[in-house]
């Protein structure tokens, strides 16, 4: 059952006044409220460790990855029959998963994995999980889903295509019925553009954002 958090007692600024890197608002909390707050005026946070304070960005171009235009290679096709996915089933464990990957501005502080567990225990952020024949975790992601958004946070893999198997088993997921779901990746890096991603205006994020959060949610588990 979704659960409703109190509303945030932070106000944002319009994501249009944001600066040239992106960053609208410094500051803030990680209250489940804030987060839904954030990503429904599209948002979404990221620390600022030289000032040990939460940055709210929201970039121009935006990165959103098409249901309709993932691709799927030969190779990835074999993957997908190599591969359990399942969906919450181990939400922390990825969160912690990717967390561990070595990056150069890696943001899953304590604090931050603390925040998404907490918003996935109240059925807001879920996970697709990618298992071995073996029965191991291999590869992952997880992110925010209100109305018809599924906003990306990150994801991880330590078997080949792992990551892309769960990405596929997503993009089923909220292609489910025909409606048109928004699939928002913030920053469109070099591997999600292979992956199909493209790249989107600010102006033209924020509205197919406010279309998507008045479509019906994906079938998620229950």
């Amino acid at each position: 059952m979704r659960l409703i958090p109190e509303p945030s007692r932070w106000e944002f600024p319009p994501a249009d006044t944001a600066d040239e890197h992106g960053l609208v608002a410094v500051g803030g909390d990680l209250m489940p409220g804030t987060l839904l707050e954030a990503y429904e005026a599209g948002l979404f946070p990221m620390p600022l460790r030289h000032i040990d304070k939460l940055g709210w960005w929201s970039p121009d171009p935006r990165g959103v990855m098409p249901l309709d235009e993932l691709r799927i290679t030969r190779s990835l096709r074999r993957s997908l029959r190599r591969y359990r996915v399942t969906t919450d089933v181990a939400f922390a464990e990825v969160v912690d998963a990717c967390r561990l990957i070595e990056r150069p501005h890696g943001w899953i502080s304590p604090d931050v994995r603390d925040a998404y567990v907490r918003l996935h225990r109240l059925g807001w952020a879920h996970s697709m999980e990618a298992w071995s024949p073996a029965g191991e975790l291999v590869g992952g992601l997880y992110g925010v889903s209100i109305g018809g958004l599924f906003a990306g946070e990150s994801m991880f893999h330590v078997d080949r295509d792992a990551s892309k198997v769960a990405l596929v088993a997503l993009v089923a997921r909220l292609a489910h019925g025909g409606v048109s779901r928004l699939l928002d990746v913030q920053w469109a890096t070099e591997h999600l553009l292979s992956l199909g991603a493209v790249e989107i205006p600010r102006s033209d994020y924020l509205v197919r954002l406010k279309a998507a959060l008045r479509q019906p949610e994906p079938p998620w588990p229950r």
